[in-house]
């Protein structure tokens, strides 16, 4: 069978909402009205500490997909202050946020144990408004979240193949800044973080064999596995992965806005940047192409996200292994696109509830482990 990303198309059940004259349909989904119906249509699950678990009303997967959403929608009414990545959560809410994380994982695991039948993956995504602000679809709620996905390998097997030059497959190679022009200064720089439970990992390892992606990224192997997840230091080390590409990113970016910029003063790992990156030439050297062509080229500089964007994935790959990874966010790439699946959604009320049931089931079994575990109480809806 040929290895290459997949394009599959995923029904979805109308959403009964009026897109406002004048905005467009990811403009309204980012609005605090569509907030309401995800929480009252969707809602599974909240605590006190503002975590929502919710089923994907626009999902990737039917076989298995939900989230859970940091809402501060209420409690932080700025959008622009409003926390859009782990670094930036209370350590409170996040010591909940990992526990919920490690329990939905450890159920898809368990649900799913043959990595030859699903993918299982967990993700989430800056949602920073670091998209030119006169495009459409600027995210205006700004609020982390974290997807949980499953898709059945027999339908990714029997799919046509995506296009690999769509622009939303940009988790390395040729779309990727930083493997196009840097990618052994990117694999050096992570190699110096203090790292024991995250074990590095080559490539072809790492890869879905099916779809050959992940492709460039660096990987790390959770040694230890699923058990590995109970462990508060693995989620200290999943931040570590986090802070370290934010130093990255945000020193990369601070060069090619400013030649011989100093020190990012917010740096996590100062020493590391001042010896890894501000000394090496293939860095330097990068950022100058890359600050050359957005003098000259408009489009290209309208392109450019200068402020840390991101999407990091744990998930299971071919031989059972969980794998960390994480991703430049290019415009438009979605967390199922890092493992080379390209989502179509479709609306088709009579498709999706066909598989509404035994989502439903599955959804609700891990809504009550939450709930058993205290982290959390049921939201009623009409579905549930």
């Amino acid at each position: 069978m040929k290895t290459g990303p997949r394009e599959i198309t995923t029904p979805f059940r109308p959403i009964p909402l009026d897109v406002p004259e004048g905005m467009k349909p990811n403009e309204f989904f980012n609005s605090t009205e569509n907030l309401n119906d995800l929480m009252h249509n969707n809602g599974l699950l909240q605590n006190p500490e503002n975590l929502l678990l919710y089923r994907k009303a626009l999902g990737h997967s039917n076989e298995f997909d939900c989230s859970i959403i940091y809402n501060t929608s209420k409690t932080i009414l700025d959008p622009l202050g409003r926390p859009v990545r782990r670094t930036q959560v209370p350590d409170h809410v996040k010591h909940v946020w990992n526990r919920m994380n490690q329990i939905m994982i450890e159920f898809m695991l368990e649900k799913y144990p043959d990595p030859e039948s699903h993918l299982v993956l967990c993700g989430e995504a800056s949602l920073d408004a670091t998209w030119p602000l006169t495009s459409p679809g600027v995210p205006s709620i700004r609020m982390l979240h974290n997807h949980f996905i499953v898709f059945n390998k027999q339908q990714l097997r029997d799919a046509a193949l995506a296009d690999p030059n769509n622009e939303n497959l940009t988790d390395g190679g040729q779309h990727s800044l930083f493997q196009s022009y840097m990618s052994d200064v990117y694999q050096v720089f992570f190699d110096t973080l203090d790292l024991k439970i995250l074990k590095p990992m080559a490539g072809k390892e790492s890869q879905i064999k099916l779809t050959g992606y992940p492709q460039g990224l660096p990987c790390w192997e959770v040694t230890g596995g699923v058990e590995a997840l109970k462990d508060i230091n693995f989620w200290c080390e999943y931040d570590v992965i986090l802070k370290g590409f934010i130093d990255f990113y945000r020193t990369f970016f601070t060069q090619v806005s400013s030649r011989n910029a100093p020190l990012p003063g917010n740096s996590n790992f100062p020493k590391n940047v001042e010896e890894q990156l501000l000394f090496n030439n293939d860095f330097l050297g990068a950022a100058k192409r890359v600050r050359d062509q957005c003098v000259s080229d408009a489009r290209y500089a309208n392109l450019i996200r200068w402020q840390p964007a991101f999407k990091q994935l744990i998930y299971r790959n071919d031989t059972g292994k969980l794998v960390v990874t994480i991703s430049q966010n290019s415009i438009g790439n979605a967390i199922t696109e890092l493992l080379g699946v390209v989502v179509k959604r479709a609306p088709d009320r009579e498709a999706y509830e066909q598989k509404e049931p035994a989502l439903i089931e599955k959804l609700l079994e891990v809504r009550q482990r939450l709930i058993e575990a205290d982290l959390g109480e049921t939201i009623s809806t009409e579905y549930w």
